[in-house]
Order: structure tokens, then C-alpha cells, then sequence
């Protein structure tokens, strides 16, 4: 358990055992920060959880866990009281979900935003930084996306975030509460769940190939996105925590490179041939999914010059290093059903 009456800052961090939420526990537990993480496990996994205990050693004994949901005020508001900041990334994720089931998503990531929002306000909290998307830009076709200008957007999930921001808006103006919100660009890599209905394409694609199952492709395989490694998100939402800001601040998050998912996807199948690994499979092409859009890219530069951002990882770059994660450790490749 966390000691409080010290005099070092406590981070706290939402969504803690989710895909962005556990490799950003590891890295601060590494920085040798204090954290607590709040998860329902909604979507988060305790095995994430484990996966950092095993990497971060000793420095597990600086996490304090709450199993809590964030509408769950009771419950949750003292952890605040002893927060020097808070990185906000629980919510309901994926667009199709959000189509499926609007009211969840909107309970997750809109009331639940607000509470995590007020409690921080109340509790005056210097430094909050959330997890926004690319879903805000919607059906705005200019490429690259620059922060000042969004569209309409196309699905309930991007109306969630677009919500969120509205409201850390609202609450800068009204309250004089700072915070900064995040535009995450299609963050891949090592802790992502490669299962389920709404499994992100990078791990899914990895998945069905250790599985010899179909590579699966929405469109024609010329939709484009700006894929981000988890290793550049963690370092954005680090340095984003550490900048004074008086305002409410949106950056874009993402490596700014465009990929067709033919490209990425016929990347993935050589760097596993490398490895021996045969696919007997051709790339099967489905119909394109409501809500999504057909091209992605953003603009970096306000992150760069805000709070000094410098992704380190392209997407072919992340990609390797996932790759070679999978296979470091038998846990994980099992993880994908390899045995």
C-alpha cells in the first residue's frame, strides 16, 4: 500500500488494466513513481496486471489497486483526495460496440468522464490528462487532422469523446479547471486483447495468423490509418502530465505516417514467414464498418511543441518489437492460443 504522508507525488491512474492503462503503469512504476489504478475490469484484464507485476520487480510494492467502477463515487473519491494527478483512460472503447450498445457507452465514457472529471476539480487537482480520439475528426476529410478543426462524427463512441471534451472545456471556462485531452490515433501493441468482437485489427490480424485462421480486412485495403505505438502513447501521456498548463489543451497522439491496412497487414505476414511461420491463408475483404473512417493522419506538432513529444516508434518499427514480444515469453504466446 502506498504511503500518502511522504512527500512524493501519487499518480492515479483510471482504466488502469486496460491495453493503455497497464503499459503506463509499468513505465511510471519503473520511473519509480507511486500510483493508484482504478479498473471494473469491464474491459481491462487482471492478467495485464500480472504481466507488469512480473516486469517491474519490486516496484510493484508503490501500486495501491482499486477495484471500482468510475460511476461509483462512494467509492472511489478518497483515492482522489490523495492524487498529485490524474491520467484518466477508462471508457467503453470501439465504434462498432458503441453502435451496438449507444447507452453503455455513453454511461461509461460520458458519465463516467464527468464524475472522474468533477472529483478531480473538487479535489483540485493540479495536473489531468485524458484519453480522447481520432473518432472526434468524424467525417472531416482533410489530411492530416489538425486539432482546431473537427467534422461531425459517425458513431456514439466518437460523440463519447467529443463529449469529454466538451465538458473539460466547460469546466476550464466555468471552474478555471486545466486539463488536457489526448487524441489517440489506432495505439497498438504488447497487453492488447487479440479476442473478442471488438479486438483491435493489429492483434487480431497477429492472432489469426498464429492461429491460422483468416486475416481479415474491413474495405479494399486501401483504408489508411496513422498507427501509433503504445511506447510513443505512454511517452505523450507522461510528458503531457508533467506540463503546467493554464487552459484546456487537445493534442493529437500518433507517429504521423499514413498506412494502407493492405500495406500493414502484408508487413505482418512477411516479418512472421522470417520467422517460419507458414499462413495458409489469403486475405479475406469484408464489407466496410459503419462508423468507421476511410482515412486517418494526423499533425504532431502542437504535442511537439507543447509538451515536447517525439515518438520514437513507426508503426513497421512497433510492429517488430510487438512481434518480438509475443515470442519472448511462452505466457504470452499462449495468450494468442499459439498451443
Amino acid at each position: 500500500m502506498i504511503n500518502d504522508k511522504n512527500n512524493e507525488s501519487i499518480w492515479l491512474v483510471t482504466g488502469v488494466a486496460g491495453f493503455i492503462g497497464s503499459n503506463l503503469l509499468q513505465e511510471l512504476l519503473l520511473q519509480g513513481q507511486n500510483v493508484i489504478g482504478i479498473d471494473n475490469f469491464s474491459t481491462g484484464f487482471l492478467s495485464n496486471l500480472d504481466q507488469v507485476k512480473k516486469e517491474v520487480r519490486s516496484k510493484w510494492n508503490n501500486f495501491h489497486f482499486v477495484e471500482a467502477d468510475i460511476n461509483d463515487t462512494d467509492k472511489i473519491e478518497n483515492y482522489f483526495s490523495k492524487a498529485d494527478a490524474v491520467l484518466h483512460l477508462a471508457a467503453l472503447g470501439s465504434v462498432p460496440r458503441s453502435i451496438k450498445s449507444p447507452i453503455p457507452s455513453h454511461q461509461a465514457n460520458v458519465d463516467g468522464f464527468l464524475n472522474v472529471l468533477n472529483l478531480s476539480k473538487e479535489f483540485e487537482i493540479p495536473k489531468f490528462v485524458f484519453a480522447s480520439s481520432s473518432s472526434v475528426y468524424g467525417d472531416l476529410e482533410v489530411l492530416p487532422k489538425f486539432e482546431n478543426k473537427i467534422g461531425s462524427p459517425l458513431s456514439p463512441y466518437a460523440g463519447t469523446k467529443l463529449m469529454n471534451e466538451i465538458y473539460a472545456d466547460i469546466y476550464f471556462k466555468t471552474f478555471g479547471f486545466s486539463s488536457i485531452a489526448l487524441r489517440f490515433f489506432n495505439v497498438f501493441g504488447p497487453l492488447q486483447n487479440p479476442k473478442g468482437e471488438y479486438a483491435a485489427v493489429i492483434p487480431r490480424w497477429l492472432d489469426a495468423i498464429l492461429n491460422n485462421q483468416p486475416l481479415i480486412i474491413n474495405g479494399d485495403g486501401k483504408t489508411t490509418r496513422d498507427f501509433c505505438y503504445i511506447k510513443n502513447a505512454v511517452q505523450a501521456i507522461t510528458l503531457a502530465a508533467k506540463k503546467e498548463v493554464d487552459g484546456f489543451e487537445v493534442l493529437n497522439v500518433a507517429y504521423g505516417e499514413e498506412n494502407s491496412l493492405i500495406d500493414i497487414a502484408q508487413y505482418i505476414l512477411d516479418a512472421f514467414s522470417k520467422l517460419g511461420i507458414k499462413y495458409k491463408h489469403q486475405i479475406s475483404y469484408l464489407d466496410f464498418r459503419p462508423g468507421d473512417v476511410k482515412n486517418s493522419l494526423a499533425s504532431i506538432e502542437k504535442a511537439k511543441n507543447l509538451i515536447g513529444y517525439k515518438p520514437l516508434y513507426s508503426c513497421k518499427e512497433g510492429l517488430d518489437e510487438f512481434i518480438e514480444y509475443i515470442f519472448r515469453d511462452p505466457s504470452i504466446l499462449k495468450s494468442f492460443n499459439k498451443y
